[in-house]
């Protein structure tokens, strides 16, 4: 039998201990993968910080119009600039955005209800291989739903996807859902991310937590921490600052950059933390400044 939770007295995490198995790349957990993975995961993670600002904007996919992107036309290059990777559909990359950015792309692929559904859990693989690699996309975002009525089928989704997407060294990342019934404590996220990162995602993004710093260290790849419901704006960015001092490696924002009434600044201060090493302080003071506010 597998351990189980009380058969040991403490788990260590080992929290002074730096990630061991990464000795020739920056990327943690990437050491072994092949060129063509490091490559897009260099696109994705800064080099100088290790850290990515990622711009999220894939909202319409189950929710339609959201405030603060109604116009995708319009919002995306007031941000593009101030940001390392963007989050979307494919409906919104042809549509939206230009094609000559330089900005990495992480192309959700999965989709299932809408919000007029009380079980958004039943997720399907909704764009293929093929449409991956026309879109040159740096990274496959997979919604997964542990705890859920539809735990099984996200969880094959994202194999599926690992699978198909490790023949041309795409990277895959893992994107815990928590849904209205889905706890939200460390407990939780210690499952969560550990085993979607264990089925072969290379990158989990999560939300933030109370033991931050052990789910990290538990978990063998990069975590990335959603930005969630709209914060004002000191505190979305102490979110961040708390995000990348527990070491989570970068953020994916959307709402706290997008409704904004200054998204442009407010990502600009976000990436001062995360590529910086600013304090939340001293972003919000940047902030200020910049706004007039």
């Amino acid at each position: 039998m597998a351990d189980t939770n009380g058969m040991k007295v403490a788990k260590d995490y080992f929290l002074e201990v730096p990630f061991k198995n990464q000795n020739g790349f920056y990327v943690k957990g990437a050491e072994n993968l092949g060129w063509g993975m490091k490559k897009r995961l260099s696109n994705i993670f800064n080099s100088e910080s290790g850290n990515t600002v990622m711009f999220a904007f894939d909202h319409g996919y189950f929710m339609g119009s959201v405030s603060g992107l109604e116009r995708l036309d319009l919002i995306v290059p007031k941000v593009v600039n101030y940001v390392d990777a963007l989050m979307a559909t494919r409906g919104a990359l042809r549509t939206c955005v230009l094609p000559d950015n330089k900005k990495a792309t992480v192309l959700r692929v999965t989709s299932g209800s809408s919000v007029l559904d009380d079980d958004l859990s039943r997720e399907v693989v909704a764009v293929d291989i093929d449409d991956s690699i026309r879109m040159n996309a740096d990274c496959l975002a997979v919604q997964v739903f542990i705890g859920s009525e539809g735990q099984k089928e996200s969880l094959d989704n994202l194999s599926k996807v690992v699978n198909k997407a490790l023949k041309y060294d795409i990277p895959v990342m893992g994107v815990v859902a928590v849904g209205k019934n889905m706890e939200r404590t460390s407990k939780y996220f210690k499952l969560a991310t550990r085993m979607i990162a264990e089925l072969g995602a290379n990158i989990i993004k999560t939300y933030y937590c109370d033991e931050l710093e052990e789910i990290v260290a538990a978990c063998p790849v990069p975590i990335v921490i959603a930005g969630g419901k709209k914060l004002p704006e000191n505190e979305a960015l102490t979110l961040a600052y708390k995000s990348i001092k527990a070491g989570a490696k970068g953020v994916d924002m959307g709402r706290n950059i997008f409704q904004s009434n200054y998204p442009d600044i407010m990502a600009r201060a976000v990436s001062l933390i995360v590529h910086k090493g600013y304090t939340d302080e001293e972003a919000y003071s940047f902030y200020l400044k910049e706004t007039g506010e």
